[in-house]
This record gives structure tokens, C-alpha cells and sequence, in this order.
């Protein structure tokens, strides 16, 4: 299990040089785009405290599955076109194009970090820390990304994490452990069963 809180960043009092914004995000961007696929567990913790356990998949460009653990009916899937919140308990679902996910810059490697993000100086230099948002639209939220600099990782960085800020000032921190690299994922890990009655999905 990671050791970083990532609510509650520490922050240094000094902005980051301009040449050491452009190298870090650099890195990155060059991480995203070395990882085409990635699996890890996750611990996701909500602003009340409470923490759920499960298993992510990612494959870009656009995939990603947060499979809870047993006993949490919820599901949270993107399919390379939208990101989907499905709820079996109560039988909903929502769905986002994934540009309107603050996840965005996760799930495309193409995604301009320069426009859409910003470093934000942390008391340890083997932590990057990366805040993306869309001034245009802050109703999307804000998402900080947390990297671990590792010269055994793609592009040197670990991804340990995130801290998600919706548009009601609700926060939601992952983070991540036994990430694995590159390796196959089934063709089926992004498909998942509606819950909704038939004549009823829209």
C-alpha cells in the first residue's frame, strides 16, 4: 500500500522552476504513452472515511474497469467512448464521454498536458505530482495525479494514485499497489451487464 495521503498533499512554498515543469511533464507524457495497458488493486477512500477494495484495468487509448470487491454493487467501466456508473443495486446507470471525465488525461496519452495541467510542488523530489482540470468547464472536477519517480517504470514514474474533486466539493482518493505493465488484457474486460429492464435502456 502506498504511504502518500493524497488529500492533503505536502506543498512547498516556492513554485517550481519553469524548466523543472517542463521536465516533469515531460515525463509524464512520455509514461502515458510507454503504458498501453496496466493492472493494479486499488483502495478507494470517500470523503466519510470509508474505504472499498477491487481490482483496475486499464487500456488505452479510453478503457479502464474499477471492479469493486464482492459485497459492492457498483461498477465503473469506460468502453473507449464514454465512462459508465453502473449501479445494480438500484439497477442505474449513467454514462460521460470520457472528455468530460476528469479521468481524461489518464485514459488518452494525447491529451494536452500544457493546456489541461499544471505540476504542483510537493517536499519530495521522487514524487510528481500533477493537477488536470478544464478551465472551461470546471463542472467536469479536478483531478491530481500522484507519480513515483522509478527507473524501472515506463517513462521513469510510477502512477500511485489520484485525489478526485467533483463539482460539489466532494473528494475521492485511490490509491494503488501490485501495478503490472503492458501485459495482455481479454478482449471482454471492458463489457458489462445492464441491470436496467429491457424496453427501459436508453
Amino acid at each position: 500500500m502506498n504511504k502518500f495521503v493524497f488529500a492533503a498533499p505536502v506543498l512547498l512554498a516556492a513554485s517550481v522552476s519553469a524548466s523543472a515543469q517542463t521536465t516533469d511533464l515531460g515525463a509524464v507524457s512520455t509514461h502515458l504513452q510507454a503504458v498501453q495497458t496496466m493492472t493494479a488493486t486499488f483502495a478507494q477512500t470517500d470523503r466519510a472515511g470509508k474505504t472499498v477494495n477491487g481490482v483496475l484495468t486499464l487500456k488505452r487509448p479510453g478503457k479502464i474497469r474499477f471492479q469493486y470487491e464482492k459485497g459492492v454493487p457498483i461498477l465503473i467501466v469506460a468502453d473507449g467512448k464514454a465512462l459508465t456508473f453502473v449501479d445494480y443495486s438500484v439497477k442505474q446507470v449513467q454514462r460521460w464521454p470520457i472528455g468530460n471525465s476528469p479521468l481524461g488525461v489518464l485514459l488518452d496519452p494525447k491529451h494536452d498536458l500544457a493546456r489541461y495541467a499544471r505540476l504542483i510542488p510537493t517536499a519530495d523530489a521522487r514524487i510528481v505530482l500533477l493537477e488536470a482540470k478544464d478551465p472551461k468547464h470546471p463542472e467536469y472536477g479536478i483531478v491530481t495525479l500522484a507519480f513515483h519517480k522509478s527507473p524501472t517504470s515506463p517513462g521513469g514514474l510510477m502512477l500511485a494514485g489520484w485525489s478526485q474533486l467533483d463539482s460539489q466539493n466532494n473528494r475521492t482518493s485511490v490509491r494503488l499497489a501490485n501495478q503490472r505493465f503492458n501485459g495482455p488484457v481479454a478482449a471482454n474486460a471492458f463489457a458489462w451487464s445492464d441491470p436496467r429492464p429491457r424496453g427501459r435502456v436508453k
